[in-house]
């Protein structure tokens, strides 16, 4: 029998076939996958039943009735039972459970065609909104659909946001395609379009200054010059201002009423001293009373930069004056990323959750051959592969997993990108 190093562990990938024929495809199809799959040897339903409880997925090279006759008697329990995966006639079917990713990379690897059966899986959009935290507007389901479906849709991404593999039919396809997926914070100018899906990141801090004794009705309509400029309030991350200014009651009741018609209570009313707000650089500094040069823009800098961990930052749309009142917006630029994950001497049983988010969240793996060999079933479809370069990748704006035996290896010198260390291992 060929097995991996932790055959006996939780998450194992289990490969059936009958026949010499089928058996050469899965011993074969195991190599890619890595020390993870098992192609046990004898017949299979006696193989079947024995390893039944260890596996995470099982991959079967035989008819669909076949496969689900031999499954059926063991299934218990949708939240614990493996997913299966059925390679059948240039076909690698997604049977039951979590088995749709499977069938994905198995499909790319063997040159066949993945079908998904359920109905209710979940499309790259789906994860990429969970993914990115981004507010939808737009028939995102039947957008996913046409994914599925291998339908050409436009993905414009103009921030730049780093973003995991996708299918090949999702990116720059022109007039061809009949859907697009628009990733900004701002207003599409023009007339509505049809078949737009906007996701709307929480990218803005907007600053706020104000005389004493504001109304909120003034601040509402502040804020609404902000759309008018073009952004959309749905992307407002935080709000910020002067600390002798948080006691204001007209900016406190604005806020409340902003999160009422956003639905939304998650954007925090950040506040700075003057001393704070005076060394800000700001495009339109005044001779304020209070003695600094700036509120709004220089709160709505300061804010973003708080927020950025270290990253870019950039005036969105400066001072608008209003009624005893001024508003500005600043955005935190999206920018690379870069996973280090230390595999460890542990087996699939002991993986992190974390580690495997990682993973699906890159778009490029870098390791060597043997690291790679283990993680590669849990890339997604489309996922490059390299043997270095993770820094410049991630510092030219893309998402990347470095996988290798620990997560600390060490970088040349400062990164300009998001890095996070992950053990990829429990206890490791």
């Amino acid at each position: 029998m060929r097995r991996s190093r932790d055959a006996e562990g939780v998450g194992v990938i289990g490969l059936f076939a009958a026949g010499e024929r089928g058996r050469r495809a899965a011993v074969e199809l195991a190599g890619f996958l890595g020390p993870d799959a098992v192609v046990p040897d004898g017949p299979v339903g006696p193989a079947l039943r024995r390893l039944w409880p260890r596996l995470g997925s099982a991959v079967f090279f035989l008819g669909t009735d076949a496969t689900v006759r031999l499954v059926a008697p063991l299934l218990r329990d949708e939240r614990s039972d493996p997913g299966v995966v059925c390679v059948d006639g240039g076909f690698a079917v997604s049977l039951l459970g979590e088995g749709d990713a499977l069938a994905g990379r198995i499909s790319e690897l063997l040159g066949t065609t993945p079908v998904v059966t359920s109905s209710t899986v979940t499309s790259p959009l789906d994860e990429l909104v969970e993914l990115l935290d981004v507010t939808v507007e737009g028939d995102l389901p039947a957008c996913g659909n046409a994914v599925r479906n291998g339908e050409p849709v436009l993905l414009s991404n103009p921030l730049g946001f780093p973003l995991p593999a996708l299918p090949d039919n999702v990116g720059a396809h022109g007039d061809e395609a009949g859907w697009t997926v628009l990733l900004d914070d701002r207003i599409p100018a023009g007339p509505p379009r049809e078949n737009l899906v906007r996701l709307v990141p929480r990218t803005l801090v907007v600053g706020v200054g104000s005389s004493t004794g504001v109304s909120a009705s003034a601040v509402s309509e502040a804020l609404a010059e902000l759309e008018v400029r073009g952004l959309d309030l749905r992307a407002v991350r935080a709000f910020a201002t002067l600390d002798r200014k948080v006691a204001e009651q007209g900016i406190a009741d604005a806020l409340d009423d902003w999160g009422f018609w956003h639905d939304s209570t998650t954007a925090p009313l950040l506040s700075y001293s003057g001393e704070e707000l005076a060394v800000i650089p700001v495009p339109n500094p005044a001779d304020l009373a209070i003695g600094i040069p700036s509120v709004a823009e220089a709160a709505a800098l300061r804010g973003a930069m708080e927020l950025s961990g270290g990253g870019r930052v950039e005036m969105a749309v400066e001072k608008v004056k209003g009624a005893d009142v001024t508003v500005a917006a600043a955005r935190v630029l999206p920018r690379g990323r870069l996973a280090l994950i230390g595999l460890g001497p542990g087996g699939a049983d002991e993986r992190t959750p974390r580690a495997e988010a990682e993973l699906r969240r890159a778009s490029v793996v870098v390791g060597t051959d043997e690291c790679v060999a283990q993680v590669r079933h849990l890339l997604r479809p489309g996922t490059e592969v390299r043997a270095d370069g993770a820094v410049p990748l991630a510092e030219s704006g893309a998402a990347v997993a470095f996988v290798g035996r620990d997560a600390g290896p060490t970088l040349p010198g400062p990164v300009r990108a998001e890095v996070v260390r992950v053990t990829g291992v429990a206890g490791g």
